[in-house]
């Protein structure tokens, strides 16, 4: 049944500033890529022992929250300038910098959570912005990717 409710699921963005915790909006993005973890894997050659690598375990890695076709918005369905603004203060020197703190909804059919991805520390790496057409007159953001130092699922 569980399987059924996830077979096409939506996904919500939420971003707060780690210094003063404001939010940045809900987002809504056609894509959402780099949820994702990799583990460095040491190697050693123990002596004595020629048919046999030990491994042990290194530093994880984190790959950089790719959103692909969307916008953050406020509550009366407005574009944002919060983001915007984060990454122009960044640019411009504010000290210290501002980083932010996000999570990753993953809808059901139904609405309800079905699980939730959070990441740590956030900072703005890239921002891509629409191909301005005066037929479409889309003010989406492209593409943002976002650096973190942590990444958890958290179940409902």
């Amino acid at each position: 049944m569980a399987n059924s409710l996830l077979r096409s699921f939506r996904f919500q963005i939420k971003l707060r500033s780690s210094v003063d915790g404001a939010e940045f909006g809900d987002g809504g993005f056609q894509e959402c890529s780099g949820l994702e973890v990799e583990m460095d894997v040491k190697e050693y050659l123990e002596g004595g022992n020629n048919d046999a690598v030990v491994r042990q375990v290194g530093r994880a890695k984190y790959q950089n929250i790719v959103l692909k076709r969307g916008m953050f918005h406020g509550s009366s369905g407005e574009a944002d300038r919060s983001l915007w603004n984060w990454i122009q203060g960044i640019v411009s020197g504010q000290r210290p910098v501002a980083r932010c703190e996000g999570s990753i909804d993953v809808m059901s059919l139904g609405d309800e959570v079905a699980a939730t991805w959070v990441f740590d520390r956030g900072l703005p790496v890239r921002l891509r912005g629409p191909e301005l057409n005066a037929k479409t007159g889309e003010i989406a953001i492209e593409e943002l990717h976002i650096a973190h130092e942590g990444l958890r699922l958290r179940a409902p």
